[in-house]
């Protein structure tokens, strides 16, 4: 028996011939038989609002916030629609926002393939850029007790529109709604309060859980701070094909894509397994090594304590090269010395938070990768090098047992197990 992995854009096969597999993926949705006419009738009959059109004058300023090259929304086919839907405004009216977070900006080549050619062409796009001031607008105070500042040109819109698809998330429980602007927009100093040490390690911070989710609490607060007028959020299947619109007021709109994702996406397990094979979803998602700690990370709700992650996540773009997640992994002895460094009183610094996650998962399994990163970069890391997967598993159950059960989650995060 073969299974498909998501790896990069071409996948990887992996034989499981002879081996006691649960092959754990979502509940399959066929894509919408008609993409457009769904949008355009999610869009003229919203949740909890007016039809969009009806929202929007000509002659007001309008901030579309879309996400960045590392999230598979299809804002090559969103994006015409909904300018289309709004026609009577000029283009020039528009501003795209990139919400970024804290990840780099996307160049135009990605750009090009994330939007289209026409998109790229026609209507101003800006990166947004968490870390140079002068970008950067008051929003206002948190409730959460500190400021934020926000992308200038979303501060400055007359009207704001965001999209964004919904998945279950490892720290904010679902992906998307408000958290297209918080953290997609923020400045650093607001991340870095969204990203604090007690509320990552919190654990109700996590997959599937959405009201009493202190990180979402802070993407609530802080998103909610100027006014969104209008959401528009999808739910995709593995081909990128929409499965579902979700339009309207952003609470309303988000909860229903919520409740609709956690019935397709989250499978319940019987038992932990000793060994679990994940990926990340392949591309855009494994495109660097930060992100892939989210298919570790969903592999860990369902590993035995002292078990074996491998992820096969391509990782062409290495840690990635900006920012702390390289330095404070290659700096530290071991996963439980950079876990009690980062939860120490008074520490604070970019990045933190996903080497926080990837010590606590390192802290209850071992993890295997099988990616294109040099394997040495990952021995500094703590993480083992996997040439063959289908090798790694037979040296893995010949420890254990050979018919030690193995879980494996072709699609990563797109499916997250949990103990029934």
């Amino acid at each position: 028996m073969k299974t498909h992995l998501q790896y990069g854009r071409t996948g990887l096969e992996l034989d499981l011939t002879g081996i006691n597999a649960t092959v754990l993926q979502p509940k399959y949705l066929p894509g919408l038989g008609d993409e457009s006419a769904a949008f355009l009738a999610a869009v003229r009959q919203p949740i909890g609002t007016r039809p969009l059109r009806e929202l929007i004058r000509a002659d007001e300023k309008v901030a579309v916030v879309i996400p960045d090259g590392t999230r598979p929304l299809p804002s090559d086919r969103l994006l015409p629609w909904l300018f289309a839907e709004l026609a009577h405004v000029p283009a020039r009216n528009f501003t795209i926002l990139v919400g970024t977070g804290s990840h780099r900006a996307n160049t135009h080549q990605e750009l090009v393939a994330m939007l289209g050619e026409r998109i790229v062409r026609e209507y101003r796009i800006v990166n947004h850029d968490a870390h140079d001031p002068a970008t950067l607008a008051l929003a206002g105070q948190s409730p959460m007790g500190y400021p934020i500042h926000f992308a200038r040109d979303y501060v400055e819109a007359d009207r704001r529109i965001i999209l964004g698809f919904i998945e279950p998330h490892f720290m904010a429980g679902f992906s998307d709604g408000y958290k297209a602007v918080m953290p997609g927009l923020a400045g650093i100093d607001a991340i870095m309060q969204y990203h604090g040490a007690a509320v990552i390690g919190d654990p109700r911070s996590t997959w599937g859980e959405l009201e009493d989710n202190p990180t979402q609490r802070h993407v609530r607060a802080g998103g909610s701070l100027l006014p969104i007028d209008f959401c528009i959020n999808v739910t995709l299947n593995t081909r990128r094909e929409i499965t579902r619109c979700f339009c309207g007021e952003t609470m309303a709109a988000h909860r229903s894509g919520c409740e609709f994702s956690k019935a397709t996406a989250m499978v319940a397990c019987p038992h932990d397994f000793p060994v679990v094979v994940t990926t990340n979803s392949g591309y855009p998602l494994d495109q660097n090594l930060y992100q892939s700690v989210k298919g570790m990370c969903a592999a860990a709700r369902i590993v035995r304590p002292g078990g074996l992650i491998l992820i096969a996540a391509r990782c062409n773009d290495g840690f990635p090269a900006h920012g702390n997640f390289r330095s404070l992994l290659f700096e530290s002895k071991s996963p439980r010395e950079l876990l009690d460094r980062i939860m120490s009183p008074g520490f604070s610094t970019f990045d933190q938070w996903q080497v926080q996650l990837l010590a606590m998962v390192q802290l209850k399994a071992r993890i295997g990768v099988h990616c294109e990163m040099p394997p040495e970069d990952l021995r500094r890391a703590h993480l083992d090098p996997v040439p063959d997967l289908r090798v790694a598993l037979e040296t893995e159950l010949a420890r254990v047992g050979r018919d030690a059960p193995v879980a494996v989650l072709p699609e990563g995060p797109l499916t997250i197990p949990y103990l029934a």
